[in-house]
């Protein structure tokens, strides 16, 4: 146990207070932790320091077992409920000892109770309670997760193997596959695939067929990661069901397909799937975008936009007519600031039509219109359509070509609000890509209203992140001032069972907003470069994308490893 002296130890370590020590007890108290822990649970010393103090003070060596590749007849050697009651992994077994990393090594009812079990001397290893935790949690989620693949598999190594040799025996397999596709075990496959991507808040499930094994991923906060390998030998009949669920002919492997799958929980929710369907070298790939009405942010102001940029697009959307375009790669939150807009100017007076390709979200009291290029229902001829219906407010999913560009334009500069979105890096950019169009200068200058380009930035854990060692010559060349550095802290991700030891939870969005004024109107028309473009509007207050994710990060929201990855140095 941690004694009475070490405290003070500490206490003179830390430079505490006689009230820094009393609310640290009660920390303690309250955590049930020892005094050491509850001093870095209320922020008075980094869990590093927690390795450094334990160590030397207890003569321990210190081991990160989250570093470790542990096996499994390591960790089956100590019994779980041991392993949860001390907080304590097992990680090597040599001789007649076994080495064990624990957060609280000073509990002196440990050691026996280890002993006791394994029939083996400890030998204790100080980590941080959050690394114990962690390998803890991975080993229960291994356990769980592979009992329960392990349970939906059972009947299907005598499953009929339907890997296709040749062209000729897929075209003819359709009817085998429509049983193999209905049998419980793909069923209940599909089903968990689809339980645990909607659980983890998953945006897209990818399964995707590769010459020896299938994996399947989720997109997790925009990042793929990887969830589970199914047999091979299924992956005829996995991806049969996911076609017999959205409508799809199961017996055409050689082109693409696109359909919907809802799904129906037990609370009554409904959930949509975007079902694409992609054929590749060694089968079909499916990709599954989960649309979650009750998930989408609708609101405005919640969207993360810094205050003089929402004054900026709230402006650019309240005018009687013009065009605001929206510009950034797909699953960069364009869609969900379209909605967010329409939502606010839904009102009885107003009529609003939208053209999207596909429908995501239906929204009561806006007429939408599912684009079908296949019979001709294009951007273009439903916008021609749309003029003819009298609407106050048009939404285009997206501007494609100089057709549907030209209509859109001219919708705007004859008493329309026009809103579309285009994949451009960033928004002065956007001018340049509409003229390459072959849009006309003049009308480009009259027409827009603004401009706004976004990304997705990882939102750090609230639970676990922790504060970084600033890195000063590489924070000035993201573009923060010596000031911001002196007076901001940074933090960094770590892990924890609240963020499936990601160290993010949940994205926010960066944001970059050109509003066309006089000076912009007058160099579009003088064919300037982007770059006089984009110095004109950061001279009139745009904050740029990347000045936009530096907020975040000052602010605590983000990490410096999120800011370089989505967006590009100035």
């Amino acid at each position: 146990m941690i004694s009475a002296t070490f405290i003070r130890e500490i206490q003179e370590l830390l430079s505490l207070s006689e009230e820094d020590i009393a609310r640290i007890k009660s920390i303690q108290k309250k955590e049930k932790v020892n005094f050491a822990w509850a001093a870095v649970l209320g922020n008075y010393m980094q869990e590093s320091r927690y390795v450094d103090i334990l160590s030397k003070k207890l003569e321990l060596p210190a081991v990160d077992p989250t570093a470790l590749e542990i096996p499994q007849g390591v960790i089956d050697k100590l019994p779980a409920p041991i392993r949860k009651k001390y907080k304590c992994v097992p990680f090597y077994i040599k001789d007649k000892s076994i080495f064990v990393a624990m957060g609280e090594p000073d509990n002196i009812f440990a050691f026996d109770d280890i002993r006791f079990c394994t029939g083996l001397t400890p030998v204790i290893h100080v980590s941080t309670p959050t690394q114990v935790q962690q390998v803890l949690d991975e080993i229960e989620q291994q356990v769980s997760e592979g009992s329960c693949v392990e349970d939906l598999l059972k009947g299907m190594e005598d499953a009929e193997d339907v890997d296709v040799v040749s062209d000729e025996e897929e075209e003819g397999d359709e009817i085998s596959l429509m049983q193999e596709a209905n049998q419980a075990p793909v069923v209940k496959m599909v089903n968990l695939i689809i339980m645990e991507a909607i659980s983890k808040r998953a945006s897209d499930i990818h399964i995707e067929m590769y010459e020896k094994e299938m994996r399947v991923r989720f997109r997790l906060d925009g990042v793929l990661k990887e969830i589970m390998k199914p047999p091979l030998k299924i992956k005829n009949a996995l991806i049969s069901r996911i076609k017999i669920m959205a409508n799809l002919n199961i017996a055409e492997k050689r082109l693409p397909q696109d359909g919907r799958i809802k799904v129906k929980l037990q609370q009554g929710k409904e959930v949509e799937f975007r079902v694409s369907i992609l054929p590749t070298l060694f089968g079909e790939k499916v990709v599954m975008r989960l649309l979650d009405k009750s998930a989408l942010m609708l609101d405005m102001s919640k969207l993360g936009l810094e205050e003089s940029t929402l004054q900026g697009v709230e402006e650019c959307i309240k005018r009687p007519y013009g065009m605001f375009l929206v510009t950034g790669p797909t699953g960069s939150g364009k869609t969900t600031t379209l909605y967010s807009a329409i939502l606010e100017l839904n009102q009885e007076g107003v009529n609003i039509v939208t053209a999207e390709d596909p429908v995501e979200f239906s929204i009561m009291g806006i007429n939408q219109v599912h684009i079908r290029e296949e019979i001709g229902l294009t951007f273009a001829s439903a916008l021609r359509s749309f003029l003819r219906q009298d609407p106050d407010i048009i939404l285009v999913g997206e501007i494609r070509d100089l057709e549907t560009a030209e209509i859109a334009i001219k919708a705007a500069l004859t008493g329309h609000l026009v809103l579309s979105t285009l994949h451009t890096n960033d928004a002065p950019s956007t001018i340049a890509r509409m003229i390459n169009m072959g849009v006309e200068k003049f009308l480009l200058a009259s027409a827009i209203n603004g401009i706004m380009a976004q990304r997705l930035v990882r939102k750090l854990c609230p639970m676990c992140k922790r504060e970084a060692e600033k890195d000063e010559k590489l924070l000035k060349r993201l573009g923060m001032t010596e000031e911001e550095i002196a007076t901001h802290t940074i933090y960094e991700p770590v892990g924890c069972s609240n963020c499936n030891h990601t160290g993010y939870k949940g994205r926010l969005g960066v944001y970059e907003l050109l509003l066309n004024s006089p000076e912009i109107q007058e160099l579009i028309l003088k064919d300037a470069t982007y770059q006089e473009i984009k110095e004109m509007a950061i001279s009139q207050g745009m904050l740029t994308l990347r000045r936009s994710a530096l907020v975040k990060l000052m602010a605590g929201l983000t990490s410096v490893k999120e800011v370089m990855r989505v967006t590009i140095d100035e």
